[in-house]
């Protein structure tokens, strides 16, 4: 149930910020790689062009850690949002993490999480555990107006885009180079818009194998 509370928090902060607008518009955005399969958990940023930005309120979001995995393991969050690591599996952790969007540790525990970290920097944040090392997640800290990830079908949708031209940005773990992320422009007018972004070069080997979920196990 806190998963599911959790989710709903971060699509509720991607909606248009300033109350929903009159002609706003649904969009889908398409992922695919140069072989013209899905890309699922791809993450999906809108920045409005031609007027002043409106980044989405901070959320107040979690990311547990389950079967010696975190859940979830990419997690996209407007820039100001917090974070709470519960440990709610039978064995104890040790998160760190050393990007300098945010560096942190949580010295060994479980069950009862730490107070939340807050997350005030713009970037990708690799998240790892000091006991296991097939612990691995990304947290995307974000100030874009509108985003969220791809689901199995490669496929991220809203309902609500105001109209206007629209920066698309992308991110996934295993672009073939994570400093580099696909970008496309978006008109965004009445009726549904629709884009298929194709990455411009296959994804990397994923970096650990044999994982239950996450964006690694297709």
């Amino acid at each position: 149930m806190r998963l599911r509370i959790v989710a709903l928090g971060v699509l509720l902060g991607a909606f248009w910020q300033l109350g929903e607008p009159a002609d706003a518009a649904p969009v889908r955005v398409v992922v695919h790689d140069p072989s013209g399969h899905a890309v699922p958990q791809a993450v999906v940023m809108l920045h409005a062009l031609g007027r002043p930005p409106h980044p989405a309120a901070p959320v107040r979001a979690l990311m547990d850690q389950m079967h010696r995995a975190f859940v979830p393991d990419v997690l996209v969050i407007p820039v100001g949002s917090t974070v709470t690591f519960p440990n709610t599996d039978t064995t104890r952790h040790e998160v760190y993490s050393f990007s300098s969007a945010h560096r942190f540790q949580l010295p060994l525990y479980r069950g009862k999480p730490y107070p939340p970290e807050h997350f005030d920097r713009v970037g990708v944040v690799t998240l790892g555990c000091n006991i296991h090392d097939d612990m691995l997640a990304y947290i995307v800290v974000t100030e874009a107006e509108l985003f969220g990830s791809t689901d199995a079908t490669g496929v991220w949708s809203s309902l609500e885009v105001p109209p206007g031209r629209y920066r698309v940005e992308l991110w996934h773990p295993r672009l073939a180079d994570p400093q580099q992320r696909p970008e496309r422009e978006l008109r965004v007018d009445q009726g549904t818009t629709s884009m298929t972004f194709v990455l411009p070069s296959a994804l990397r080997p994923a970096a650990l194998s044999g994982r239950p979920h996450s964006w690694d196990a297709y």
